[in-house]
């Protein structure tokens, strides 16, 4: 799901989400166990916007390899022969895999608020597709799909792509609420712009948290933000 785009082609919907996997992020490094411990100056190879400016936020000392790319035994490849000295990869992929063995640390919802959608996985269908619908509401877990629903409404109002540091989560907390957090970043990780909402988990309050923490965010964020 966290690479499905927030506007579906047309008579298709999302009706569908799998029991989420864990959605934090995993620190894969040979010579530290986590952000922390490495060196001023080490590389740390992703791809992801959001993990490079939530990186360089708090570790401002270290350096970001943008173009690193590939699946996850190419990155681990590039790892192993020092082409960077850490990396982060989703933690639901490495499970999937059985590869979490690689993995040196975890990272805290704190200190690296995921992407959108992460962990999830969706089932579409044709919206006039009765049959297969009836079919796949017995997978779907909705304790997933609201949260989901959640992040896609902030996602989908501030007009995300891949190329704007942005990261939402949305979960049920200790007193059946949903709690969410949300940011927006610049690439370079100067500027970090924070919100949380608490509600009820029902779909309406959920996509209304969702669209009201965007908006905040759009107005903190100011005009030219998300131009660059």
């Amino acid at each position: 799901m966290k690479d499905v785009p927030t506007y579906l082609p047309e008579k298709t919907i999302l009706p569908c989400n799998l029991p989420r996997e864990d959605v934090r992020d995993a620190f894969i490094s040979l010579t530290a166990g986590s952000l922390a411990e490495l060196p001023s100056g080490s590389t740390i190879g992703t791809a992801s916007l959001r993990r490079k400016s939530q990186i360089l936020h708090r570790y401002p000392s270290l350096n970001v390899l943008e173009n690193f790319r590939g699946n996850v035994q190419t990155r681990l490849k590039k790892l192993n022969e020092g082409v960077v000295q850490a990396t982060l990869l989703a933690l639901a992929g490495l499970k999937r895999l059985n590869m979490t063995e690689n993995v040196s640390s975890i990272l805290s919802i704190e200190d690296m608020l995921p992407a959108v959608a992460q962990g999830a996985i969706g089932i579409a269908c044709r919206s006039d597709d009765e049959t297969m619908a009836n079919y796949i509401a017995a997978l779907n877990h909705e304790e997933t799909r609201l949260a989901i629903v959640c992040e896609r409404a902030f996602l989908t109002t501030l007009d995300g792509s891949c190329r704007t540091p942005i990261a939402g989560y949305a979960c049920r907390g200790e007193d059946g609420d949903c709690i969410f957090k949300g940011l927006v970043a610049s690439p370079d990780g100067t500027r970090v712009i924070e919100t949380s909402r608490k509600g009820p988990y029902t779909s309406e309050d959920m996509i209304r948290m969702g669209e009201d923490a965007g908006q905040e965010l759009l107005s903190k964020a100011g005009p030219g933000f998300f131009g660059n």
